[in-house]
């Protein structure tokens, strides 16, 4: 068995070097489903009593299990949130939440739902304390959304001292009259209007009438006060920014970019769907100058307006740039039909961007309202302007101490113009359509720091790869919104928010502005001790996001989230969240590659999860306890090795520096569920698919091992999507599927299934379609032939193997932890 790493196979077990008192428990081991785990334990002993200690009760039960455990036990029931502490379901499990007090965990997630009393007691158990907060979830056909509370002028009920708002947690005292608040303990008076007597327990009588006094997550509709120079806010615009340089034209962007926008205007985001939309919309075309269009009602043809001195930037119209798409329908429409045949014959391969986003903010400006930017851009900025950049791709600093340069912008410029975009709500979304190296670690500066989304369709190719932009695009279009936000966390005493990752801006240490606010993006929160904790209070945290939605009203969106404290470090760990920690790790350390080298960046998330490990091994472990472990430590270190072995702290040869920036950014902003799926893939055998069942088939483990040459797997990690063919799959299978029965003729470029009038390939069909619908973005099907050249792109994704760029298997990182946490305990 010596060669076991290389082979990934398992070949003998020699008997005669195991102690014979061992023997039952190896047996025992041997009977067990996953023949690496006996491997490792043979491998550390004659001596099986340590490993047993260790090794034996951690990593018998794979996250396969783990899933399917609490799909059994917390799927059938709804998840009521007034339990304080209460850690919710996994993010793979289908369930109903009911507020009951606190948010939903759709909306806020933690690491752990038991803190630790002290600073101390955090710092031992190296346990992370965050939160991934998600303001604007969307939410499940059978939940209600956050009600919207309406105080009028006088605007929401605040605690005087820290200005916490109203919430289930304030306790009402002298008769109603005056609350104290369960973040500061300060006591405010109640305002007449909102007086009510209390009832024998000492709740308000109207408790269950009024969302803030009983539910987790409401809305408040703020006054005048609220907002921006005490004016009620425009309703936002819409500016479609359009790359007409060679490229974009050729690979067919244009056209398609054009044609699609006549039917998609009709879909643009609305609080009410029998409404019609309050967004204006503005269209400018640019290569190394910019188009800037006309499209006013009253004009029979579009107008366009050049400005070719992209150094001072300006707006050649105000009347007529921003317009409203029902009464400027005809000329919008001539627009769009116009732009792809003035562009057709161009030879002008160079562009611009920084002006091109200048053009964007300068236009919100003049019309005095936030709004968003689509950005369709194809190459690197070289020609002559504001914010041009250089080719510095260098594949010889990878590695180095020098490679954390290649993830910072190569300019400042970008970063001033970001605060100018936070400062007016210009939110910039960018679709990249590059053929080489555009540095998306520049000029992704923007978008990541105004809450704006990056695409990347890399070789875009219409035949191939329209049907994925163009469902990004509908999405992105149509996705609820808010817009010119500000988030802020408070802390009951004794913890505070010290940091913040994702896609914002922050002026000073407690706000978060967002120009932009989408369903899908998340802050992710970290706490720290600054005094001691209570068991008896637990601790609270509200988080409030001021916004103005899509109609142009300014609203407070509140999330309150109320845990347990504990003193002893087993309550800690029996109610940690992994998926959670591993989303705060991977965020942590994707930060952390923009200061440090990506070698200490490794080993420091291989410490902490080694003193965790060694922390609950040491404190709350026993021989006596296998078995008894909890989720978040069984599943700690598989989910933390693909992390590490992830393209951005792990390269491989083939992987480019560009998409490299794009994954760190977009790791950023993920909520736990695309974090879970994107580190550990999801594996779906089909071979057994029961097509009368509506539920999914049981996944399988991320191991080639797992795959069957007769078999057929459906595999997803939020970005792509790939069916996987055995070369001895079934011919009724392949006919099935493809149409075909032979394993030759299936045609590995398709990006779709045939629709056959058989129920398998329906099922198949329903199946792609609802993993599709789970995922933020759309995911383009590839289809993997066994043995074919293509596998390599798929076995990359199979997260427990050792990989081609140097990442260790499973089995490798076990045995590197479990050295690593007896050095600690030693």
């Amino acid at each position: 068995s010596h060669n076991f790493f290389d082979s990934g196979t398992f070949f003998f077990l020699d008997w005669s070097l195991v102690p014979t008192q061992n023997c039952s428990y190896l047996l025992s081991v041997v009977l067990y489903e996953h023949k690496e785990v006996y491997w490792v334990c043979f491998f550390f002993c004659s001596w099986i009593k340590a490993c047993q200690s260790f090794i034996g009760w951690y990593f018998f039960s794979t996250q396969i299990q783990v899933i399917e455990d609490d799909k059994a036990n917390k799927g059938s029931e709804p998840f009521t949130t007034g339990v304080r502490g209460q850690a919710p379901p996994l993010v793979t499990t289908k369930f109903q939440v009911k507020d009951q007090g606190n948010a939903s965990p759709r909306y806020i997630r933690c690491t752990a739902y038991n803190m630790p009393c002290n600073s101390d007691m955090a710092k031992q158990s190296q346990v992370p304390l965050a939160a991934v907060i998600k303001p604007l979830a969307p939410l499940p056909p059978d939940e209600t959304p956050p009600y919207l509370v309406d105080h009028g002028e006088s605007g929401p009920i605040r605690c005087n001292r820290c200005k916490a708002y109203m919430c289930p947690y304030m306790q009402f005292i002298e008769g109603g009259r005056r609350f104290q608040c369960g973040f500061c303990s300060c006591v405010t008076e109640v305002p007449p209007h909102y007086f009510q007597h209390l009832d024998h327990t000492g709740k308000r009588v109207d408790c269950y009438d009024r969302p803030e006094l009983s539910m987790g997550s409401y809305e408040f509709m703020a006054t005048v006060d609220y907002c921006k120079n005490n004016k009620i806010p425009q309703p936002p615009a819409f500016i479609f920014l359009i790359d007409v340089s060679y490229n974009a034209v050729k690979n067919g962007m244009v056209g398609i970019v054009c044609q699609e926008l006549k039917t998609l205007l009709d879909y643009l985001p609305r609080e009410n769907p029998d409404v019609e939309s309050n967004i204006r919309v503005g269209f400018v075309t640019y290569n190394k100058v910019l188009h800037f269009y006309n499209v006013k009602a009253s004009l029979a043809q579009p107008q366009m307006m050049v400005v070719s001195d992209v150094a001072d930037m300006f707006v050649p119209l105000l009347d007529g740039f921003l317009v409203n798409v029902s009464e400027s329908r005809v000329v919008i429409e001539s627009l769009l039909d116009q732009i792809p045949e003035m562009f057709a014959d161009t030879r002008e391969t160079e562009t611009v961007f920084g002006p091109v986003i200048q053009a964007g903010l300068e236009a919100l400006k003049a019309a005095d309202c936030a709004g968003k930017l689509f950005v369709f851009h194809s190459s690197l900025p070289i020609a002559e302007a504001p914010g041009k950049l250089k080719n510095r791709e260098d594949k010889k600093l990878v590695g180095t101490d020098k490679e954390k340069s290649l993830f910072q912008p190569q300019v400042s410029f970008y970063n001033t113009l970001a605060k100018e975009c936070v400062v007016q709500g210009c939110c910039v979304d960018l679709f990249l359509f590059p053929n080489q190296y555009v540095d998306v670690a520049t000029l992704g500066v923007v978008p990541t720091s105004t809450g704006g989304s990056i695409y990347k369709y890399t070789y875009f190719q219409a035949s191939s790869d329209q049907e994925r932009f163009l469902n990004d695009l509908r999405r992105d279009v149509q996705k609820p919104m808010g817009f010119d936000a500000v988030m802020r966390v408070r802390t009951s005493t004794g913890i505070r928010a010290t940091d913040f990752f994702g896609s914002f801006y922050m002026s000073n240490t407690t706000d978060v502005e967002l120009a932009g606010l989408d369903c899908d993006k998340t802050v992710t929160v970290e706490f720290r001790h600054d005094d001691k904790l209570s068991e008896e209070t637990g601790a609270l945290m509200q988080c409030a996001v001021l916004y103005t939605s899509c109609s142009g009203q300014r609203r407070l969106r509140i999330h309150n989230m109320a845990v347990n404290c504990c003193s002893q470090l087993a309550d800690l760990y029996r109610n940690c969240e992994t998926d959670t920690v591993i989303n705060f790790f991977a965020k942590y350390a994707y930060r952390s590659v923009l200061s440090s080298p990506i070698k200490n960046v490794r080993d420091s998330l291989v410490n902490q999860c080694a003193q965790i490990l060694a922390c609950y091994r040491k404190n709350c472990a026993s021989p006596s306890s296998a078995g008894q472990v909890t989720k978040c430590m069984k599943l700690l270190p598989v989910y933390l090795n693909c992390v590490l072995k992830s393209d951005v702290l792990q390269p491989g040869a083939d992987i480019s520096l560009d998409d490299r920036a794009y994954l760190r950014q977009l790791v950023s902003t993920m909520d736990v569920s695309e974090s879970h799926v994107f580190f550990y893939p999801r594996l779906l055998p089909l071979q057994k698919l029961d097509v009368e069942s509506i539920s999914l088939p049981v996944a399988v483990r991320d191991s080639e091992e797992r795959l069957s040459r007769g078999g057929v797997y459906l595999l997803e990690n939020g970005l792509n999507i790939f069916l996987w063919v055995g070369v001895n799959a079934q011919q009724e299978l392949l006919q099935n599927i493809f149409g075909t029965p032979a394993f030759g003729q299936i045609d590995p470029n398709m990006t779709s299934l045939p629709a056959l009038d058989n129920p398998f390939s329906k099922r198949l069909r329903e199946i792609i379609e609802s993993v599709r619908a789970q995922r933020s973005r759309y995911m383009k099907l590839m289809v993997v032939k066994q043995e074919d050249k293509l596998e390599l792109i798929f076995k990359h994704f199979l997260v427990e193997d050792k990989s081609n760029n140097g990442g260790a298997s499973y089995v490798d990182f076990l045995c590197h932890m479990h050295k690593e946490i007896r050095q600690l305990l030693s």
